[in-house]
């Protein structure tokens, strides 16, 4: 028997639409196509449920990532594409590989859209790495040097993120990765077959096919078993991001093309389903069909099987669907001008099949059919949500305070001892892998501010801000809190270097859906990003649902909604970050987003940082910390009526004297709370070294 992840009920329904049994290709497709990880069959009907419209919205979830709209630069209306996917399973079993390809898969959806890639970011879940020598350990590593030597190579910078290290995640690390890119409204690129293409050659771009990645979709969509480790190896795919920097250059280079003639094109990155996926869903998405020929696809070794060749998910491809008088222009350039098979062994493109006016899909090798099949029964699978009545109850906990319980008499040792701890302290020593600034464009690195921000429309002031949020600890506690402020918290995260937000992304990684539990808690998370989405006015433009995080005996990782935030500044010389700035000046706490805002507009913030669940206090450490780092020697008095406070929200330093007052900028290096005071430099030398050790 073929070892396939498909259900029992489903292989009878496919063998009843086919009228016979299914091919050994057959199988394998629709095992890719029918998967949790392609077609959101069990989350689909509460995805629904999230806001996608907007006045920003230019174009919502439904292709290969979102598009926002930004603003005018030289009578051009320029947008932000973003696109937010995981890649979990691979890294847990090949960290370095497995995080690679996520960044280069979520690089080239962006891509993919017509735009300029102008940024990444990352949100990573890794267990207890306290012990060296662990596997745990090693997943921690070798994901940052994964993510690093990926996004390093092909020179985009790493803009934000955020790591947390947990137990639930000892055997199933959460690797997630958000990817954003410059387009002209004009130039926007889609992803499914456009009106009158019929006839229209498929061309395949990028590295050459091999048995890299087989099975990745369906790999994505089981639990994690030991006993299978050599499967699991064989399902991730090998990352070759020198390839991926050419081909973003030569693909850059075909949109010019197009856009110099005036062409309408389709464009699409491979997924997990290979070249089996992605042509049949840029054709199926048009209203079409398609008829591919697996003999015409270039391959990295001889006698390659049918059923790798149509699924299998090797790295650094893409598929167009261009007009016939094109097509000899664009094999030039890939071939001849970027030279692709002078870069990888038999890289190219090439034509490996059509679009069809009959909605069948089609693929033949070696003069045989192997696979043919209506293209709508491949690519929308029957959903298979559970309802509220068949998942019973979900573990609920009406608190989610993650913030420190702080000693009364000397509050700022149990402080010192949370921002030195493995929750609390800095996460430079894993970011500082990462280049921030490739391409000129960042305006504020990594780790500088609560986002990261980048203008990346040469000449304009425009700006735009990405952040990420999404705490574990909360996860544990209540799913749906967890989720509202995974939200709450990213919004806040870009609103505090004075951009205004205009859309969100959102990665939902839960355990097995079949377990009525985990389901509940994934619809949980969905109710508590959607009426909060809401509540702010914004939507959700791109996002992905990662299922069966869990391991062989049931153990489901902590509910993880993870979310990022997209803001927009109209000039990035007002950029506000949370470094102390003068001494004498106050400290002020407050939750009100547009206060902030027109706050900062004024003029009168010096500083400002995000309050998270840790509290006021570790806020205005983190304040002073910054200031170290910016080479300031400034301290803060506080009042000692915060605390036991875990309230989120803003810390604002201010020129002007207000009535919230929580604190003072000191002139000299200290933490002063009541009668106990501490050395700024003493409590930044335990928060920013607690992670050396593990990214030495």
């Amino acid at each position: 028997m073929i070892d396939v992840a498909l259900r029992g009920d489903e292989r009878r329904r496919i063998a009843e639409a086919l009228g016979r049994e299914p091919t050994r290709v057959e199988l394998y497709a629709f095992d890719a196509q029918w998967s949790e990880h392609c077609s959101y069959k069990s989350s689909r009907a509460h995805l629904r449920r999230l806001p996608t419209s907007g006045e920003r919205v230019v174009l919502g979830p439904g292709e290969d990532a979102g598009i926002l709209y930004l603003g005018e630069h030289d009578g051009e209306r320029y947008a932000v594409v973003v696109a937010h996917e995981s890649h979990n399973h691979p890294s847990q079993v090949v960290p370095f590989e497995g995080a690679a390809t996520g960044v280069g898969g979520i690089v080239r959806d962006v891509l993919c859209m017509g735009a300029h890639v102008f940024g990444i970011a990352d949100a990573l879940r890794f267990g207890d790495v306290a012990t060296p020598g662990t596997h745990r350990r090693h997943v921690a590593q070798a994901v940052v040097d994964g993510i690093s030597a990926y996004g390093n190579a092909i020179g985009v910078p790493n803009l934000a993120g955020d790591a947390f290290f947990h137990e639930g995640f000892n055997e199933n690390c959460l690797v997630n990765v958000i990817a954003l890119g410059l387009v002209k409204e004009k130039e926007i690129v889609h992803s499914f077959a456009p009106p009158g293409s019929e006839g229209w050659p498929l061309v395949l771009v990028g590295k050459a096919t091999d048995a890299s990645g087989f099975g990745g979709a369906s790999f994505s969509s089981l639990v994690l078993d030991a006993e299978n480790e050599a499967a699991n190896k064989g399902a991730v795919q090998v990352p070759d991001p020198f390839l991926e920097n050419v081909l973003m250059r030569a693909t850059y280079r075909v949109f010019a093309l197009l856009h110099e003639r005036g062409i309408t094109a389709a464009c699409k990155d491979l997924g997990a389903g290979g070249v089996m996926g992605c042509s049949a869903e840029i054709c199926a998405s048009g209203g079409y069909g398609a008829r591919v020929d697996l003999d015409r696809i270039n391959v990295a070794q001889a006698n390659l099987p049918p059923e790798i060749l149509a699924v299998g998910e090797t790295q650094e491809r893409m598929i167009f669907a261009l007009p016939p008088e094109v097509v000899a222009s664009v094999l030039r350039i890939y071939n001849e001008e970027f030279s692709l098979p002078e870069i990888a062994y038999n890289a190219r493109a090439v034509v490996i099949g059509n679009v069809t006016k009959e909605k069948r899909y089609v693929l033949t090798h070696h003069g045989q059919a192997v696979m043919d099949v209506d293209i709508e029964t491949l690519t929308k699978p029957r959903e298979g949500a559970l309802v509220p009545s068949e998942m019973g109850g979900a573990r609920k906990v009406e608190t989610a305070s993650g913030a420190a319980e702080l000693d009364a008499e000397n509050p700022l040792s149990r402080l010192a001892a949370l921002l030195s701890s493995l929750d609390g302290c800095s996460r430079e020593p894993l970011y500082r892998r990462y280049d921030t600034v490739v391409r000129g464009c960042t305006v504020v690195p990594r780790g500088y501010a609560d986002a990261g921000v980048v203008a990346p429309i040469p000449g304009s002031p425009l700006g735009v801000a990405v952040a990420v949020a999404g705490n574990p600890r909360y996860g544990v506690a209540n799913p749906q809190l967890a989720a509202e402020y995974a939200v709450v918290e990213a919004v806040r995260k870009v609103v505090a270097v004075g951009a205004r937000p205009i859309g969100l992304t959102d990665c939902l990684n839960f355990g097995n859906p079949t377990s009525a539990e985990h389901y509940a808690e994934f619809v949980a998370a969905v109710d508590g990003l959607a009426h909060t989405a809401r509540d702010l006015g914004l939507p959700f433009v791109s996002g992905n649902v990662s299922f069966y995080n869990e391991n062989a005996s049931g153990k489901a990782i902590p509910a993880s909604a993870i979310v990022a935030c997209i803001g927009v500044l109209n000039d990035v010389a007002r950029i506000v970050t949370p470094a102390l700035k003068q001494a004498g000046s106050t400290l002020r706490f407050t939750r009100d987003i547009e206060e902030v805002l027109r706050a900062i507009q004024e003029g009168t913030v010096l500083a400002c940082h995000v309050v998270t669940g840790d509290g006021v206090y570790a806020a205005a450490v983190e304040m002073a910390c910054a200031a170290v780092r910016a080479g300031s020697e400034l301290g803060v008095r506080l009042s000692d009526r915060l605390l036991r406070t875990d309230r989120g929200g803003f810390l604002l330093e201010s020129s002007a004297s207000c009535a919230e007052q929580v604190g003072t900028v000191l002139g000299e290096p200290i933490v002063v709370v009541g009668e106990a005071s501490r050395s700024v430099r003493e409590m930044y030398d335990a928060w920013a070294g607690r992670l050396d050790e593990i990214y030495a």
